[in-house]
């Protein structure tokens, strides 16, 4: 039974027994490449599928999935909603209304190549990155991708389906010169495996590890930052969850009040797109049907919209955005798309510090707060340009002071999937609070 069968005939068997059905299905393919030592120490491939059902009956609301696609199965994961539902308190669930959302192929032939083509990708990435002498060990280069379909139907209307997916190249080696050593990864990530290369992947990564040895430590201070854009990301991440409605709800976000309001530079814009020409996590409708669409979080440094489910929308008296989200094993939340930092007028480089790395970033942020103290690494600028390398010392405040003290944004995206799927210029922050030694 395919995935489309097996929801109608979940459907099917809701109505006769006259609840509300949603169903979510995904199916994956996932294969990974890895070299190590002039071989491939890894191939794997492998697939997966299964579908998720949230019942409303009597205004409670039930979830169950299977991964076995047979009737059998599939009665048993609707008897299991309806039992899950009748036990909880709540009465005020509901599936919103559908309609048909067509089919969607993000991907098209964004993968498509011989596998002998892309284990070589694997195999040259490593030897790339071992022509540079000061390589130590290479611990492994990955070529990898990930395929995937989504289908939704209920009984209010919702039909439809998308495919997407995405390949990346992955480095992580360890470097020295002289005493000093230091160890880092690069990530290049598309859905098109045309615009993979392990020659510029290899150089991207030695640049980005070698300007690191020979570190001094940074004597603590307050400096202007220049936060690269991974490094920006990865600071971000932990927080992008105050602008959740679910949150705001929960009373865990401090911008529940903050709507219309300035709580960042004006040179600062932040948006969610669904839809970006180069977006990694694109979708054109959210797991309840929603069509989704542009939303800014920040425009200008002023709080402008939550992301929202259906369930949100109706409780704080809002339109849903398309940001319902869940898997066929989980329940309803909300969660962006491809986050976005807005391309500003550009940075210049004159005194502070050039934030490359941040580590420890969920243990050392509270997304309740605000309040962060990461370690990091980066490059010292002194007269316009990166003097040396720096290390021993960490970077902290609060993320509202931070957003507030924003005072340029680069030009150029970078994207990520690290921390979060997203992309950003680098960023340029007047008098952090820098410790060191």
């Amino acid at each position: 039974m395919t995935l489309q069968e097996a929801q109608t005939y979940l459907l099917e068997r809701a109505r006769e027994r006259g609840v509300e059905l949603e169903a979510l299905a995904t199916g994956s393919r996932e294969l990974t490449l890895r070299a190590r030592g002039g071989d491939l120490e890894e191939i794997t491939e492998a697939e997966s599928a299964g579908i998720g059902v949230r019942v409303v009956t009597g205004g409670k609301t039930g979830y169950a999935y299977t991964e076995e696609l047979t009737p059998e199965a599939l009665d048993w994961v609707l008897a299991e909603a309806v039992e899950n539902a009748e036990l909880q308190a709540d009465a005020d669930g509901f599936l919103p209304q559908g309609a048909a959302l067509g089919r969607h192929d993000l991907l098209g032939e964004g993968l498509s190549a011989p596998v002998d083509e892309k284990k070589r990708m694997a195999l040259a990435l490593e030897r790339e990155v071992q022509k540079d002498p000061r390589v130590r060990q290479v611990g492994a280069a990955t070529y990898a991708e990930r395929e995937h379909q989504t289908e939704l139907a209920s009984t209010r209307g919702a039909a439809g389906g998308f495919r997407s997916g995405y390949a990346y190249q992955m480095v992580n080696a360890v470097m020295g010169e002289g005493a000093s050593v230091k160890q880092g990864f690069e990530l290049k990530v598309s859905r098109e495996i045309a615009a993979l290369d392990p020659a510029s992947t290899a150089q991207d990564f030695l640049y980005k590890t070698g300007r690191l040895l020979g570190a001094r430590p940074l004597a603590s201070g307050r400096y202007t930052a220049y936060l690269e854009p991974k490094a920006f990301l990865a600071l971000l991440a932990p927080f992008v969850s105050m602008w959740s409605a679910k949150q705001v709800i929960e009373g865990k976000s401090r911008l529940a009040d903050k709507l219309g309001q300035q709580v960042a530079s004006a040179v600062f814009t932040l948006y969610d797109d669904p839809d970006h020409p180069e977006g990694l996590a694109n979708a054109p409708f959210d797991a309840e049907g929603t069509p989704t669409r542009r939303v800014y979080l920040l425009r200008e440094g002023v709080v402008e919209s939550f992301l929202h489910n259906s369930q949100t929308a109706r409780k704080l008296g809002h339109e849903p955005t398309g940001h319902a989200s869940r898997s066929y094993k989980g329940v309803l939340g909300v969660a962006p798309h491809n986050l976005i930092v807005a391309p500003g007028a550009g940075v210049r480089l004159e005194e502070g510090v050039l934030v490359t790395d941040l580590m420890g970033v969920h243990a050392g942020a509270n997304p309740i707060s605000g309040d962060f103290s990461l370690q990091a690494l980066g490059l010292k600028v002194e007269g316009g340009e990166a003097a040396y390398p720096v290390e021993n010392f960490t970077i902290s405040g609060n993320v509202f002071e931070l957003l507030e003290r924003i005072v340029a944004v680069g030009q150029d995206l970078e994207w990520s999937v690290i921390f979060l799927v997203g992309a950003s210029p680098m960023v340029e922050v007047a008098d952090l609070a820098f410790a060191g030694a």
